[in-house]
């Protein structure tokens, strides 16, 4: 006789949490009656919630303390906002001081998000990028275990985190990818996706598919007690090499595939299988037919008489002055064509991540090397075979990198010179200790371009616009970036599109000085909220972080 099965899928995100952790433990941090909620909504016309779409509650998983986190679907199809992304992100910082001091703290967190909120932009790319950065320092002390039961799924930037994930378990129902289908429908057409196809979605991106291409670690039904079982076996059994470290494996297996016919979602599973007979292949130089795009002038200008390595040539990567330099520039014979036009794509994410591990492993126990990141990516790659295979696991592995070197001790700067947008930014730029960007109305950062954050949003680009100057995060200009405290020099007086010598020069004394910096401050993304500008307008990202503190 069947017993019937205690659905997680079913349960709001309270009652999720509620089930998962043992019998009695359940405690609410930042409850709905402490009344915190998005201040950027109501003044768009959106009624926010109390808990602002996200529960963390401190309890215990298998007699230990833990902090399980759950983000609900229901309320913006889980967008992370400013208020939401702190909770997440204070949780597991908090989580982090516990560990350090020697009290092990469990963390979990329940994926049901389709990403940044789009009606606050920038407050929830930012929250993104300092939830991976606690996910990666917290992964150094205890597993942190991901849990995407089903309905909206993981998706966008919380999709990246999910890959820097010690392990993650999901149901046949669950869906993973970068982007969403109907995103990647309006950005690259229905030739390429066609959202309302479901079974060809969820045979791309649908949990069974997932722990067969190895992107996922546990594959189980909705059921509550399994799902639980399966949480306290992580625990109890331990973790192997997170998946955003294995960067060699990934590289040669995506340098293995060809996609010059579409592959189906069975033969991708046959080319994963097979893969571990490939040996490391050698890296030559796909061709050297660059497009010059304004970040590849100003990575050849300030990488001038450095010698360049020429393995793949939409990234590209030079040491000078002691210095390593990283840029993704357009690439017209790119394997992955979604990904031609400089845009971060699955090789560019592993392929960064190669060249930031590269000095990471060569400094250990000696000064460690400055990374510089010049910015200038219009968004990353929107594609059929791109969330096949996992571009959310590809730029997983980039921000890993690039976090895992801030804090080993290596000074990353950012330089942004044009377009900073949405999982491109993320995957390289947003896990800097500095970020420096040029004073030019060609220097963009957001989340998503205006005609789809339009039809997402369901407004015209004129109500998009409009909203704007309600909340500044929306605005796609680096001007209003900057009132949010996170870009540390807004420089003024340069040529952005054809620097002279002096303007390098200008440049390079700008690096230099934000490396000395870094020098001597710590290697956590704390000093964001400490600014001016982030005191002021991140206000809830430090009030709740305050809160959660007194609460904890």
């Amino acid at each position: 006789m069947n017993m019937l099965k205690d659905s997680l899928v079913e349960k709001y995100a309270r009652d999720r949490v509620r089930a998962l952790l043992d019998e009695g433990t359940f405690k609410e941090l930042i409850n709905p009656f402490d009344g915190v909620e998005s201040p950027h909504l109501r003044d768009q016309g959106i009624v926010p919630q109390s808990d602002d779409g996200v529960v963390v509650a401190k309890g215990k998983i298998d007699g230990v303390q833990a902090v399980m986190i759950a983000i609900e679907g229901n309320f913006q199809g889980g967008g992370i906002g400013e208020v939401s992304g702190a909770k997440i992100a204070g949780a597991l910082e908090l989580a982090l001081e516990e560990n350090k001091k020697g009290h092990m703290t469990r963390a979990a967190l329940i994926f049901d998000t389709g990403g940044v909120r789009l009606q606050e932009a920038n407050y929830g790319l930012l929250s993104i990028s300092e939830i991976g950065s606690a996910i990666v320092a917290l992964r150094q002390y205890v597993p942190v275990v991901g849990v995407v039961p089903g309905k909206v799924g993981s998706f966008g930037g919380m999709s990246i985190n999910s890959g820097l994930l010690s392990s993650i378990i999901a149901t046949k129902e669950g869906r993973i990818g970068l982007n969403g289908p109907e995103v990647v429908e309006l950005e690259a057409g229905i030739e390429e996706v066609d959202s309302k196809d479901r079974q060809g979605i969820w045979g791309m991106i649908g949990g069974e598919q997932r722990l067969a291409m190895g992107l996922i670690d546990h594959l189980v039904d909705d059921d509550v007690d399994q799902i639980k079982e399966c949480i306290h076996g992580v625990y109890k059994n331990g973790v192997g090499q997170p998946r955003s470290t294995q960067v060699e494996r990934y590289l040669s297996f995506l340098q293995s595939v060809s996609v010059e016919e579409k592959v189906s979602p069975i033969q991708a599973r046959k080319l994963w299988e097979n893969s571990s007979n490939i040996e490391d292949l050698s890296e030559s130089s796909v061709g050297s037919n660059q497009l010059l795009t304004r970040g590849a002038r100003w990575f050849k200008q300030l990488t001038e008489g450095a010698e360049e390595k020429n393995e793949l040539s939409s990234v590209l990567c030079a040491d000078k002055g002691g210095i390593r330099y990283l840029c993704v520039t357009a690439n017209p014979q790119a394997s992955f064509y979604r990904a031609k036009d400089g845009e971060v794509g699955l090789v560019e994410g592993w392929k960064l991540a190669k060249y930031i591990r590269e000095v990471i492993e060569a400094d250990n126990g000696r000064e460690k090397r400055p990374i510089v990141a010049i910015v200038d990516v219009p968004s990353q790659a929107y594609g059929y075979h791109e969330e096949l295979f996992g571009i959310h696991q590809a730029l997983a592995a980039s921000v890993d990198a690039y976090a895992t070197a801030r804090q080993a001790g290596h000074p990353v700067i950012s330089l942004v010179v044009g377009k900073a947008i949405s999982g491109a930014f993320l995957a390289h730029g947003l896990q800097s200790n500095r970020i420096l960007a040029l004073d030019d109305d060609a220097v963009n950062v957001h989340v998503m371009s205006k005609q789809s954050a339009a039809k997402i949003t369901r407004r015209t680009i004129q109500e998009l616009e409009e909203a704007t100057g309600k909340v500044p995060a929306m605005a796609y200009d680096v001007r209003s970036f900057s009132t949010l405290g996170t870009l540390d020099d807004l420089i003024e007086g340069v040529n952005g599109e054809a620097p002279t010598f002096e303007d390098v020069q200008f440049i390079h004394s700008k690096i230099s000085n934000a490396i000395n910096e870094v020098r001597y401050s710590t290697p956590d993304l704390s000093h964001r909220l400490k600014s001016d500008f982030g005191t002021k307008n991140r206000a809830f990202s430090v009030k709740v972080r305050e809160l959660l503190r007194e609460q904890w």
